[in-house]
């Protein structure tokens, strides 16, 4: 029985053979194994690891396929090169008489056979992916498979990512998240190190942002207590009330002031979108230095009203720079204007 073997321009073993005929016409020449093979390797095409060609898939078998791409011997490809995800049958990605790129993966081995792989195919086309989306600044969901003493994992596009630790904002315990689905911010993509890292944090807090406004008064709950400041809920995000805009008058530690679990009110100072930082000040709300010592509630129940006082001056501080950056340029115009007056 006889095998067809197409390469890529639609050529079969047996168009080849009659080509080599034609050559081989004159009655004069000797014909031997040795000028057909070397007539042969006249129409044949050279295959290079690395190269992708197009290839149709004649034979599947348990853990493999075998693959022609036009080569002299059909090409192969193992069921871990099949996919960028685990499968456990090669019927899950390879259809029998089905045409698509594949990676050349290794050169011929001692049976003139090349190794495939559509895995590495995918796999460059995904960091292009995540590369884009970072770009872009996308916000990308996806499951918790597992977790470690770092932090989550997750795949985005097939690949793995990492989630550290200090990048979940979640109550929930670390053997919780698996299967939890989270929104994430890509916080490094480097595919010569192979590091994928995300941020569930700053997802949140970017989402956050976008409904708060510097100087705008909230409400929250003291989470945890560090010798330079307080992290404060707010809605599902953390803030950090730094120990310097905690009160006028000097504190020694935070503790002093708050306990985990208080309910404080607390003005926005600064959105920092990019790192996903949120700062806040009692500072700011104080009607006396050192109310936020002596006496919080007074504090508290003056807060918008200092709130809309500290956006007052803010907006005249912004006034004053740009009158102070228009005038020179009016300065300047003026005399320009006077001369052709005069002509």
């Amino acid at each position: 029985m006889s095998v067809l073997v197409a390469i890529d321009d639609g050529v079969t073993f047996q168009e080849k053979f009659s080509m080599v005929n034609q050559e081989l016409k004159a009655p004069d020449i000797g014909f031997t194994h040795a000028d057909f093979a070397a007539l042969l390797d006249k129409y044949d095409y050279h295959f290079n690891p690395g190269d992708v060609v197009a290839g149709t898939v004649f034979s599947i078998e348990p853990k493999g396929a075998l693959i022609d791409i036009g080569a002299k011997t059909a090409a192969y490809i193992p069921i871990q090169e099949m996919s960028i995800n685990r499968i456990d049958a090669p019927e899950e990605v390879l259809h029998s008489n089905e045409t698509r790129e594949f990676f050349i993966l290794a050169d011929e081995n001692e049976e003139g056979q090349l190794t495939l792989s559509i895995r590495r195919i995918e796999y460059m086309r995904a960091w292009e992916r995540v590369r884009q989306l970072q770009a872009e600044d996308a916000t990308v969901r996806s499951a918790v498979f597992a977790t470690n003493r770092g932090g989550a994992l997750v795949r985005i596009e097939g690949l793995r990512g990492f989630i550290p630790g200090s990048h979940i904002s979640t109550r929930a315990t670390k053997e919780d998240l698996v299967g939890e689905e989270l929104p994430l911010k890509f916080l490094e993509v480097d595919e010569e190190r192979n590091r994928l890292v995300l941020s569930h944090r700053r997802a949140l807090v970017e989402r956050k942002m976008n409904k708060l406004e510097v100087g705008e008064v909230v409400i929250g709950a003291v989470r945890g207590i560090k010798p330079y400041g307080a992290f404060i809920d707010i809605g599902g995000v953390s803030g950090l009330l730094h120990i310097s805009e905690i009160s006028h008058d000097h504190i020694d530690t935070p503790h002093s002031v708050f306990n985990v679990n208080d309910e404080v009110k607390v003005m926005i100072i600064d959105l920092d979108a990019e790192r996903g930082r949120i700062s806040l000040s009692t500072k700011q709300l104080e009607p006396e230095p050192g109310d936020m010592v002596k006496n919080p509630q007074v504090v508290y129940d003056k807060a918008e009203e200092m709130a809309a006082k500290y956006r007052e001056e803010m907006l005249a501080k912004r006034l004053g720079t740009a009158t102070a950056e228009v005038e020179p340029e009016l300065e300047e115009e003026i005399p320009a204007a006077s001369e052709d007056d005069e002509e």
